[in-house]
Order: structure tokens, then C-alpha cells, then sequence
């Protein structure tokens, strides 16, 4: 079940994310995944690559959407699933874009298999984090990364280069007005697609960073975070970041979760899904 709520979270999840994030032998995973897909729990494609081959691509398959709905004590129809999903997942523009930025948030999510002391505890998508502040921004995922007892929550932004910067220049006045309305200071992080880009989007960035006093970090690596506001020459690992902005607070408030979890007619409740899937019985 849990992975199931992971796919219609998340919409997509490759054999080596799901590897990661459960902690087992690439083997082990794909047999439990094949007898998944054998069942119709799962649906599957593999993307075509230029070279090599690409990993087996997860989505909910039609007894997985019958199973959920059943869970949730809704109608299939409500889970925003069709039976082309997987289809059309396949053909999506943004499947690139996507897997990069749920690749960055698995990585954060399996470390705690190896370095108990940081945990990945929340992830919430795209999609959710649109019906949350989809007024205001729509970040490409929200979370929250805890390091003993400091926690870091944080927008992630997975940029490409393919937008011209004045539109990602835009969207900062929208952080702003969220920052304002709801009364939080949450991170900014924006993981660029090469230092250039990274430069150019810091130039173009700072001036509003600095007047609306958002927390803003820029990478181009995996976590090697440059914080843009207040400014520093000097780059920070993840979990450092929780010193440098010792003020921060989550977006994700009790008012914003209680009512984003109130179900309406064509939509099941809602609630964040553990990154991580819960421990065997002893």
C-alpha cells in the first residue's frame, strides 16, 4: 500500500528508485515489482535511450487504482488515474524533468538507510504542493530534511535551463507573497543544470532575494548548496544549511495540511506519504 500512495503521489518511479528508497538488491526489487506488474498493480514502460537501456519505469497499474480507491473509501475515478496513465506518462514532456527531481529527492531519502541521524521525513510533489500554495508558487516538490535535531524545510526548484530566466526570475514574488500570507520562511533550493546556468540565474536572482530577504541556495552538484541570501562565497553540504538559516519554518503548517486533507467530491483526502516505507513487523 505504501507504494502504491508512492505512485499516485509521485506518478512515476523507476526500479532503482524504488531499490533505493526500500533498501533491498536490485534482484529482490524486481522480482517483487514483476509479480506487482503480473497482478496489474502495477503498470511499466522503459523509456528508449540512445545507449544502453533504460531502468523498468513504475506507475499504478488498474487493480492498483482499484485497490487504492478501495483503501481511501473513494471511487477510481477520483484518483486523477486513467487507464492510458501509463501511457501518457511515457510520452510526457516533462518525464525527463520529473525523474531528475524525484532522483534528487530519493537520493536525500535512502542516505537514512546508512546515516540514521538525517532523514528525508516529508516529500509532497508537484501536484500536491499545487493544491496546497498553487496560488501563489508551485515548486516541483516540498520537504522537510532533518539532521539530528535541526530540521530544514525546503521548496526545490529543478531547473534545466530550458526556461529563460526572467521567468524564473518571476517566481520568486510569488515565494514572497506565500512567505508573507502564510507567515513562514521556508528555503528556496534550485538545482541548476550547469554551473553557467547557475551563474547567470545568481546574477539574475539577487537583487530580489536580498530586497524580499528569501532564503535562496543555488547547486549544480548534488549537495554542494551556495546560499544566495544572506550572501556567502562559501558552498554548504545539506545539513549545514540548517545552521545557516537557523529561523526557518515549514510552509506546511497544520492549517495548510488540515485543509488540504479535507475530501470534496471529486477528490479522495489527502495526506503526505512517508518517503520511506514503514518497517518490517519484528
Amino acid at each position: 500500500m505504501w507504494l502504491l500512495e508512492m505512485l499516485h503521489e509521485h506518478r512515476v518511479l523507476t526500479s532503482h528508485h524504488i531499490t533505493a528508497l526500500w533498501n533491498t538488491s536490485h534482484r529482490v526489487t524486481n522480482r517483487r515489482l514483476r509479480q506487482l506488474h503480473q497482478l496489474h498493480v502495477l503498470d511499466s514502460f522503459r523509456p528508449l535511450t540512445p545507449q544502453g537501456s533504460a531502468p523498468e519505469h513504475y506507475t499504478l497499474g488498474p487493480s492498483g487504482a482499484t485497490l487504492l480507491a478501495a483503501h481511501w473509501a473513494t471511487e477510481t475515478k477520483h484518483l486523477a488515474w486513467r487507464k492510458d496513465t501509463c501511457t501518457r506518462t511515457a510520452f510526457s514532456p516533462t518525464l525527463e524533468h520529473d525523474l531528475a527531481t524525484t532522483t534528487h529527492l530519493v537520493t536525500l531519502a535512502a542516505t537514512h538507510h546508512h546515516q540514521p541521524h538525517d532523514e528525508l521525513t516529508l516529500w509532497i510533489s508537484a501536484r500536491s504542493t499545487t493544491r496546497l500554495w498553487g496560488d501563489h508558487a508551485r515548486p516541483d516538490a516540498y520537504a522537510h530534511w532533518h539532521h539530528h535535531d535541526q530540521v530544514l524545510p525546503f521548496f526545490l526548484e529543478h531547473d534545466t535551463g530550458t526556461e529563460p530566466l526572467h521567468r524564473v526570475e518571476a517566481k520568486l514574488a510569488g515565494y514572497a507573497t506565500l512567505a508573507t500570507t502564510t507567515n513562514t520562511t521556508t528555503a528556496l533550493l534550485i538545482h541548476t543544470s550547469t554551473p553557467t546556468r547557475e551563474r547567470h540565474l545568481r546574477q539574475r536572482l539577487a537583487p530580489i532575494a536580498a530586497h524580499e530577504n528569501l532564503p535562496i541556495a543555488t547547486a549544480h552538484t548534488s549537495d554542494d548548496w551556495l546560499p544566495l541570501q544572506p550572501p556567502t562565497t562559501q558552498r554548504h553540504p545539506l545539513n549545514q544549511l540548517t545552521s545557516y538559516w537557523p529561523h526557518l519554518t515549514p510552509a506546511l503548517t497544520p492549517q495548510a495540511l488540515q485543509a488540504a486533507a479535507h475530501p470534496t467530491a471529486n477528490r479522495p483526502p489527502w495526506r503526505p506519504i512517508p518517503p520511506l516505507p514503514p518497517l518490517p513487523p519484528r
